[in-house]
């Protein structure tokens, strides 16, 4: 056996279909991008159809099975109905990717119920639907990848970011939750956790080339993180 087709066999996800919220760009868009290429059908989750549009292009285009879904993942009626149509594309996912997420970043003193219940919405309660639509189908087949796009800021405070960190701290501790009832069945619960990513959620900060290279300055390999960077992570999480 060749060390390609050893790997192949290891990592290789034939045969596999995953659903990947937020995949029109950023960390979502790489995820989704290392699924399709390591073998999945990938049905992209997000808003923006027109870049959701280029996104599965751009898939298909090398040679992969891509679908778009359309979706408002901040109301229960638009993640459940984004749930039913994802899983008439190729079929029950095998493995869940929830990327998607906001910032808004209001100041603590001037963060309101609107924004705190619209970042809860679509940073915890859509991944918590899904999973509860999709979790126990995997479990019942024997075989599920369930990936959350965390954050550094569920383990400490950013500037602006509290209900964002909240709802990350959260969404961790949902992981844990999940791999506890599941892993028996081989259900596998994992989060990523980035730090500062050069992605559209982060445009305010990224546009800032003081604030851009205090970051950088902060982390040991001296750089900001980029979205690429998770794609092997999510193919190896994703897999056997």
């Amino acid at each position: 056996m060749t060390s390609q087709t050893y790997l192949s066999e290891l990592f290789s996800l034939s045969d596999r279909v995953a659903v990947v919220t937020g995949g029109s760009s950023g960390i979502g868009r790489a995820i989704a991008g290392a699924l399709a290429r390591a073998g999945a059908s990938v049905v992209v989750v997000a808003r923006r159809e027109a870049e959701l549009a280029t996104a599965v292009d751009e898939l298909t285009a090398d040679g992969c099975r891509a679908a778009w879904v359309g979706a408002d993942l901040g109301s229960r009626d638009g993640v459940r109905a984004a749930a039913e149509k994802a899983a008439r594309v190729f079929g029950e996912p095998d493995i869940l990717v929830n990327s998607a997420g906001i910032n808004l970043r209001p100041p603590m003193g001037e963060l309101d119920e609107g924004v705190w219940d619209t970042t809860m919405a679509v940073n915890l309660e859509a991944p918590f639907l899904l999973g509860q639509r999709f979790g126990p189908g995997m479990a019942e087949r024997g075989f599920g990848r369930i990936i959350h796009v965390t954050s550094q800021q569920a383990h400490r405070a950013f500037v602006q970011s509290g209900a964002y960190g909240v709802s990350k701290g959260a969404l961790e501790s949902l992981a844990r939750s999940q791999a506890e009832a599941w892993s028996s069945y081989g259900v596998t619960c994992n989060t990523l956790v980035p730090g500062f990513v050069m992605t559209p959620l982060n445009e305010r900060l990224s546009s800032d080339p003081e604030k851009v290279a205090a970051l950088a300055a902060r982390t040991m390999v001296g750089r900001n993180g980029l979205a690429d960077d998770f794609a092997g992570a999510a193919v190896f999480l994703a897999s056997r």
